[in-house]
């Protein structure tokens, strides 16, 4: 897939959250499209999360992936909460400590989201499809671009 990207033109991010969210609607499986690299997914393709929301509203992060190297396949279960505006959610896969999960864009169906954090080193492109129409896609990157995100600084994931 050719996509075009480029910098940003100013160094700030804009972490806006939708201002809606349907949590129940969130939940279920999505599919990890692109991704900045860091460690924690470092060489992982047909990468997905699923969320599923729990009666007492506590919601159960599983991340999977296979290790494009050596085929194994990585599961890391966690959980979230509700953050204290709409769109945010405040995950942990260690213990006590909650990371930021920002989510900046959504599709209107909810067939897609672009997720960053309070820091500019994380951003995602998720969908609930395995791959995304071009057009789409490139909404998506325009709407990074617009916030400040290098998207050329994106990894595909191969699903």
């Amino acid at each position: 897939m050719a996509i075009t990207a480029c910098k940003a033109q100013h160094g700030d991010i804009d972490r806006t959250t939708v201002e809606q969210l349907n949590i129940d609607r969130y939940m279920g499986q999505w599919f990890e499209i692109a991704r900045f690299d860091h460690s924690f997914e470092r060489n992982l393709e047909k990468c997905r999360a699923i969320y599923t929301k729990l009666p007492d509203g506590k919601i159960v992060v599983e991340n999977s992936g296979v290790n494009a190297h050596t085929g194994n396949f990585k599961l890391s279960v966690g959980k979230a909460k509700a953050g204290n505006k709409p769109g945010t959610l405040r995950v942990s896969f260690f213990w006590f400590f909650y990371s930021d999960y920002n989510i900046l864009a959504l599709g209107d169906n909810y067939d897609w989201s672009l997720v960053g954090s309070k820091s500019d080193k994380y951003l995602w492109i998720l969908s609930r499809t395995p791959t995304l129409p071009k057009s789409t896609i490139e909404e998506i990157l325009s709407i990074a671009q617009q916030r400040g995100y290098d998207t050329s600084k994106l990894i595909w994931v191969r699903q």
